[in-house]
This record gives structure tokens, sequence and C-alpha cells, in this order.
């Protein structure tokens, strides 16, 4: 027996038989990430966060709020929390139907509020409940006025 050629064996084949499965491997790979995206899979299966941007003014008899940009809004999801923070005895109000039924952009609301002829911080919250997340969160300074300059006809 020649002993150069007892340990060399035929395994020529091997190394493309690897390179195919592996190439086989990423293709089946690539396509499902591909695949998932284009199909939407990735996206989350709940309500989504809705984002806008809210401007604000202010009077003694009333909050001003305007949908200045973002996504449009049914007013059936919206809760609007006005809390007095100078009177620590009150609680918060919520003044959801004061809304109309879509909040778009261009749209302002006035939620009533008495200052009761004096400087009053009040926090405002916009809540969205669907996906039960905060759209809008400020701390707003009422001014006492004589009169008020808001027109509540819309």
């Amino acid at each position: 027996m020649n002993l150069k050629t007892a340990f060399q064996g035929d395994d020529r084949a091997v190394s493309p038989v690897i390179g195919v499965i592996l190439m086989v491997a990423i293709t089946v790979i690539l396509a499902a990430v591909i695949g998932t995206f284009v199909l939407g899979l990735g996206d989350s299966l709940g309500d989504s966060q809705p984002s806008a941007t809210i401007s604000t003014s202010t009077n003694s008899t009333a909050i001003s709020l305007e949908h200045a940009g973002g996504d449009r809004i049914e007013s059936g999801d919206l809760r609007v929390i006005v809390d007095d923070e100078t009177n620590s005895n009150s609680s918060a109000v919520d003044q959801s139907n004061e809304f109309n039924s879509t909040y778009t952009v261009g749209d302002t609301e006035h939620i009533r509020f008495d200052s009761g002829g004096t400087d009053t911080e009040v926090r405002v919250r916009i809540i969205h409940t669907s996906s039960d997340s905060i759209i809008f969160d400020r701390r707003l300074t009422v001014q006492a006025a004589s009169s008020p300059n808001f027109d509540f006809s819309s």
C-alpha cells in the first residue's frame, strides 16, 4: 500500500456544496426580512400614538388650543383635563366634550375656564385614550382680565 495516497481522499465537492447551502440560507433570510417590511408586519399592531403640535393662548374666561400641525384626531379619542394648580382644593376638570367631531390642522378649540378674577396657574393635558398617551401637557397662567377676547361662536 502506498502511504502517500492512502490518506488522500477525493473531497473536492465538499466546498461547493457548503457554499451552495450558505447561499440558499442567506437568500431565505433576506427574503424573510424584506417580506416583513414590505407586508407591514414590522409595524405595531395596537393603536399608534398621534402626533400634534398645539399652540395655546389664554384670557380670564378661556384657554385656546390651536392644532398647528400633525395628525387628524377624532375627538372621541381625546380627553382634555384642566387642573387648577393655584387652588389646591380644586380637582381636575374633564373638558373633552368641548371639542368638535375631529381635531385637524387649523382647528381652534376654546376651553371655558373661570379664573375668578385672579391670575391662575393651570395644567392642561390632552390625552389620546385609544393609545393611552399624552399628546399635550403644559402649565399655563390664565391672567385676570376685565373682558374676554374670544368669540365662542363657531
